[in-house]
C-alpha cells in the first residue's frame, strides 16, 4: 500500500509542474519594438518624464500618438520620425529644446497636432516647419521665442490654431501672418509678449472670425486713439478674445514701463481721442434680411479681379465650389454665394475670402445674414370706412339718448318694454309742505289751467310715531270741494292733540 500512495505523491507533483509550465507560456511579453520604460498600448506611445536626453532609436511603426514630454530632449535629429507614417500627435513639450533645425519634421506629413511648448526656442528658421502641411494646432507658447521668419508659417495650409504666447517677441507681421493663411485659421494667441507696435490698419483688416481669436492681452500696446477705438469696438461687438481678458489690456502713458495702464478702465487718457479717427478703420459688415424659405446670393466684391474666393460660414465651415457638404448653400462660378432655400442654420457672418495678383493682400467681405419667419401682412387702413362707422354710432347714439330715457329716471314703468322695478321716491321735507300749503291756501287759484281741480278733497291721516312729532299729514282725495272746506277734518297725534284743538283749524 505505501508504494501505491508514493506513486499517487509522484502524479500529483507532475500535474503541478506542467500545469506552472503552462501557465508561463501564456505570460504577456513586451510589445515588438517598444523602448525601454516607455509604455506602448495600442497606438500610444508614451515615453513621458524619463530624463532622456535623445529619442530612443528604435520606435514601433504603429505609433499613432507619441509623447516625449517632460524630459531633457536638447536636438532632433532630421528623418528621425521616418518610420512613424502613422503619427498624428507629437508631444514635445517641456524639454530643453533651443533650436528645431531643417528637415526636422520631414516625414510628419500625416501630423495633426505638434506641440512644442516650455522649451527653450530662440528663432523660427523658414524651413525649420516643412513638411507639416496637414498640421491642425501648434502649441509654441512658453518658449524664449524673439524672432520669427518672414515665412515661418508659410506651408502650413491647415492650421487652425496658433499658439505663441508667453515669448519675447517685440513684433508680428499682421499683414500676411508670416506666410500663413487666413482660409483656415481661427485662434491666434500673442499674449504675454512684448508686442509694442501694431499696425492699427492690418488688425483691422483681418476677418472677423480671426479678430474673435486674436488674443493680445498682456502686452505693453501704446496708448494710441485709433487701437483703442478699434479694441473698444471689438468688445462691444462681443469678441471673446478682448471681452474675456478686458482688465489684461494693457497700454503705456508715458512710454516707460511703469506708466502701464489697464485699456478699458482708464478712460481719462482717451477723453481727448477724437471718434474721427476711428470712422473707416473697419469696413462695416452689411447687414441682409431675408424670410425663411427665401433665396439669398451674395457677392464678394474685391477692389481688383481675384483668382481664388472662398466663403466661411457661421459654422465656421470652409465653402468652395460647389459648395457645402449639405448641399443647402453653392458657390457659384464667379465666387458668389448662393441660398436657395434660407433657414435658420444660415443665420450669422459670412465671410469673403479673395486673393490674386493684383490684390496687394487677401481681401475679406463680410455678411450678417438675419433669417426671419414671414408674418401675415395687415389689411390696409380704409379711412372712409372708419368715418362711416364713426357717423353711424354717433347718430345711434344721439337717438338712444332723444327716445330712450334711462329706466331709474322714467315716470311709468312699462312691464313689458322695460323690466326694471320702480321704486317711489321718499318726498323731502320742504316739499311736502309746499304741497300742504298749497292744498289748503283759501284763494283760489287764478291759472286756468287748475279748475279741473276744484272737486278735490282733503283727507287727514295719522302722524307716524317716528319723525312727525304730532304733525298733521294730509292727503288730497278725489270728492274734496276746495271752496267749501267745511267738512274738514283734522286728526292729530295724541301728543298734540290740545294744541290742535285750541287753535282750531288753521289754514296755512
Amino acid at each position: 500500500m505505501a508504494w501505491l500512495v508514493l506513486l499517487g505523491a509522484l502524479l500529483c507533483m507532475s500535474r503541478v509542474g506542467v500545469g506552472s509550465l503552462g501557465t508561463e507560456g501564456f505570460l504577456p511579453s513586451m510589445p515588438h519594438n517598444c523602448p525601454y520604460k516607455c509604455v506602448c498600448a495600442a497606438d500610444l506611445l508614451s515615453c513621458a518624464g524619463l530624463g532622456l536626453q535623445d529619442v530612443p532609436a528604435a520606435l514601433p511603426a504603429a505609433a499613432a500618438d507619441l509623447d516625449l514630454s517632460h524630459n531633457a530632449l536638447q536636438r532632433l535629429r532630421p528623418g528621425w520620425l521616418a518610420p512613424l507614417s502613422r503619427l498624428r500627435a507629437l508631444r514635445l513639450g517641456h524639454n530643453e529644446l533651443d533650436v528645431l533645425g531643417r528637415g526636422v519634421f520631414t516625414n510628419a506629413s500625416a501630423l495633426r497636432l505638434l506641440d512644442l511648448s516650455s522649451n527653450a526656442l530662440r528663432a523660427l528658421g523658414r524651413h525649420d516647419l516643412d513638411g507639416l502641411g496637414a498640421l491642425e494646432r501648434l502649441l509654441l507658447f512658453n518658449n524664449r521665442l524673439a524672432h520669427l521668419d518672414v515665412h515661418a508659417f508659410r506651408g502650413l495650409g491647415a492650421l487652425s490654431r496658433l499658439y505663441l504666447g508667453c515669448n519675447e517677441l517685440s513684433s508680428f507681421s499682421f499683414d500676411h501672418l508670416h506666410g500663413l493663411g487666413t482660409t483656415h485659421l481661427r485662434t491666434l494667441d500673442l499674449s504675454s509678449n512684448r508686442l509694442g507696435r501694431i499696425p492699427v490698419a492690418h488688425l483691422a483688416a483681418l476677418p472677423a472670425f480671426l479678430k474673435n481669436g486674436l488674443y493680445l492681452h498682456n502686452n505693453p500696446l501704446p496708448c494710441d486713439c485709433r487701437l483703442y477705438h478699434l479694441l473698444r469696438r471689438w468688445q462691444q461687438r462681443g469678441l471673446s478674445a478682448v471681452s474675456d481678458f478686458a482688465r489684461e489690456y494693457m497700454c503705456l502713458a508715458f512710454k516707460v514701463p511703469a506708466s502701464r495702464v489697464r485699456f478699458f478702465e482708464h478712460s481719462r487718457i482717451f477723453q481727448n481721442c477724437s471718434t474721427a479717427l476711428a470712422r473707416g478703420l473697419e469696413r462695416p459688415e452689411e447687414q441682409l434680411h431675408v424670410q425663411m424659405g427665401r433665396s439669398l446670393t451674395l457677392r464678394c466684391n474685391t477692389s481688383a479681379p481675384a483668382v481664388r474666393v472662398a466663403w466661411v460660414s457661421p459654422q465656421h465651415e470652409l465653402l468652395v465650389a460647389p459648395g457645402s457638404r449639405d448641399g443647402s448653400i453653392s458657390v457659384l462660378a464667379d465666387g458668389s454665394l448662393a441660398i436657395s432655400n434660407a433657414q435658420p442654420q444660415h443665420e450669422g457672418v459670412f465671410v469673403c475670402l479673395a486673393s490674386g495678383p493684383r490684390l496687394h493682400h487677401n481681401q475679406t467681405h463680410e455678411y450678417n445674414v438675419s433669417v426671419h419667419f414671414p408674418h401675415p401682412e395687415p389689411e390696409a387702413f380704409n379711412t372712409g370706412f372708419t368715418t362711416l362707422l364713426g357717423c353711424a354710432v354717433g347718430l345711434v347714439l344721439v337717438l338712444l339718448y332723444l327716445f330712450a330715457p334711462p329706466c331709474p329716471g322714467c315716470r311709468r314703468c312699462y312691464r313689458r318694454t322695460c323690466r326694471c322695478r320702480c321704486w317711489p321716491r321718499a318726498p323731502s321735507p320742504l316739499r311736502e309742505l309746499s304741497a300742504q300749503s298749497s292744498v289748503l291756501s283759501t284763494t283760489p287759484p287764478d291759472v286756468p289751467s287748475r279748475k279741473a281741480s276744484v272737486h278735490k278733497h282733503v283727507v287727514f291721516l295719522e302722524p307716524g310715531r317716528r319723525g312727525l312729532n304730532g304733525r298733521v299729514q294730509l292727503a288730497v282725495a278725489e270728492d274734496f270741494d276746495l271752496y267749501n272746506p267745511v267738512g274738514l277734518r283734522l286728526k292729530a297725534g295724541s301728543e298734540s292733540a290740545s294744541s290742535t284743538g285750541s287753535e282750531g283749524l288753521v289754514m296755512t
